[in-house]
């Protein structure tokens, strides 16, 4: 089954480990042009009676249905039949930037070379065992690595519920 990286915002506290985490896993420099593939956004709501701010760490959705599979001429995205990732096949290539245009979350990222790079869901640490490295690092529990179908279960329970009372829906980004 497949498995995704799913997002607590109530937890996030804009800490930033994921995003040291993912650089130093990836050896991505920042100073060499190679920024980390997750990023810490900070969402403020500016409301009568509080100005609540949200911290929500936002990387690669490895989307079902990815809309780069579709943009890329060559066929250098795929999909991981072992770890479901959306991967890159970096010698095919040609760095057209039509995934970057396909992509409705500005995920794709590229080097100096005009090459794309991205997150593949730490696919060397899934294959051993391990967590992404991005979940493993946080110290809040902001972001967990679970069964995409649960997921999906838990989304849906929760915005029933919501529904059914009254009460404001979940933020879970993914």
């Amino acid at each position: 089954m497949p498995k995704t990286i799913i997002l607590d915002p109530d937890k996030c506290v804009g800490c930033g480990a994921c995003v040291v985490a993912c650089q130093d896993q990836n050896d991505l420099f920042p100073e060499q042009g190679l920024p980390a593939l997750r990023r810490i956004y900070q969402i403020e709501e500016n409301r009568a009676d509080s100005g609540d701010i949200t911290y929500a760490s936002a990387g690669c959705r490895h989307c079902e249905d990815s809309p780069c599979f579709v943009g890329c001429p060559t066929g250098a995205i795929y999909r991981d039949d072992v770890t479901g990732a959306v991967r890159i096949d970096r010698d095919r290539c040609i760095g057209c930037h039509s995934c970057a245009l396909a992509c409705p979350f500005g995920v794709p990222r590229y080097d100096s070379d005009d090459h794309l790079y991205k997150c593949d869901l730490c696919s060397d640490r899934v294959q051993a065992g391990l967590e992404p490295a991005c979940v493993r690092v946080c110290p809040f529990e902001a972001l967990r690595y679970e069964d995409a179908n649960e997921v999906q279960d838990d989304k849906e329970r929760h915005y029933l519920g919501a529904l059914v009372h009254g009460t404001r829906g979940a933020r879970d980004i993914r």
